[in-house]
């Protein structure tokens, strides 16, 4: 019997001593460590990617934003956002962009409510940007798994070029050119597809319009 317990007690001990040192080993030392290493090597994604104009925070590079217009009537909540032809517009966003509130619409491809929202998603876009609707690429109908995607296709980014020159009075020639110097390639030359990240193109936009 007193050899039973002291055996417990031995075990128990162990435990207890390999809990503490498993604690401070992957609790304390381990996150500390990768948050250095994190903060030497890459400290600007380590912090969110944070895009700053003149020292101001306005965005960051991974997430998504909206480039509406002011709202008419800022008590009224049912009022529609209405995006603003000055901007490169980003893809639709099942949670409006809210970082908070990630996620999908869950509709099936079959879903006929999906198909109905796409459609008349396509016909708004080509409405807003003057072009047929057969040219009115997918990403510029339907939104990203995480609903914060920051990036569109250099397919739907072109569509909008007449739109933005105009809306800014700037030649055609000199936003497609900042097109082309944002669109980025695919990630290490094989995954993923080309695209440009719609803050990063807004900022310089805003930039080549002050010149």
């Amino acid at each position: 019997m007193n050899n039973s317990v002291a055996n417990t007690g031995r075990l128990v001990w162990a435990a207890l001593r390999m809990l503490l040192v498993l604690t401070v080993v992957t609790g304390i030392v381990y996150p500390l460590v990768v948050t250095g290493i994190a903060q030497g090597l890459f400290n600007d994604k380590a912090n969110g990617s944070i895009v700053k104009v003149e020292g101001e925070e306005v965005g960051s590079a991974l997430i998504g934003q909206t480039w509406n217009l002011p709202k008419r009537n800022p008590d009224d909540e049912t009022e529609a956002a209405r995006p603003d032809p000055k901007w490169f517009q980003p893809r639709p966003s099942a949670s409006g962009y809210d970082p908070l509130s990630t996620g999908s619409s869950q509709l099936g491809a079959s879903d006929p409510t999906l198909t109905r929202l796409v459609g008349d998603a396509r016909k708004a876009v080509a409405a807003f940007n003057g072009v047929p609707e057969s040219e009115v690429p997918e990403d510029a109908v339907t939104g990203s798994a995480s609903a914060i995607d920051p990036h569109i296709s250099p397919e739907y980014a072109e569509i909008q070029i007449k739109r933005v020159a105009e809306a800014r009075g700037l030649s055609g020639q000199r936003v497609a050119k900042l097109v082309e110097d944002h669109t980025e390639g695919r990630t290490a030359g094989f995954l993923g597809e080309p695209h440009v990240n719609v803050l990063k193109l807004n900022l310089a936009l805003e930039d080549l319009a002050a010149r």
